[in-house]
């Protein structure tokens, strides 16, 4: 099981924030930030609230985040910065962007499965 302050290092690593970043949306000294990070104080809950506010997720995910990024370190940075780019878009770029990469999958898939059916009768 992480300790609260591997827990937290994980989703701010997962949202690809520094430690200064986050230690500025707090108003907090850096260095305290890092000591929370490392395990070296253990915040109170009212400082993981507000972790959680500046790091834009649920309290919850703090102590799910062994669950809920498992996986982020193996995608790629570019990716995941350009889907917290895309978040921040209005609804309907959003809209536009989420149609054109429904309409590239459908094509894949499209290619696929006409790929298989033609292997199939030949």
């Amino acid at each position: 099981m992480m300790n609260i302050g591997d827990s937290i290092k994980k989703v701010r690593e997962a949202k690809g924030l520094s430690q200064k970043e986050v230690a500025l949306a707090l108003s907090m000294n850096p260095s305290q930030y890092s000591k929370i990070e490392n395990g070296k104080v253990d915040p109170q809950f009212s400082s993981i609230e507000r972790i959680a506010k500046a790091l834009e997720v649920e309290l919850a995910d703090i102590f799910n985040s062994d669950k809920l990024f498992s996986d982020i370190n193996s995608l790629d940075k570019t990716v995941v910065e350009k889907v917290q780019l895309i978040e921040q878009l209005d609804e309907n770029q959003k809209k536009s962007i989420f149609s054109i990469i429904d309409m590239a999958i459908y094509n894949i898939k499209l290619k696929q499965t006409l790929s298989n059916a033609l292997a199939i009768n030949i």
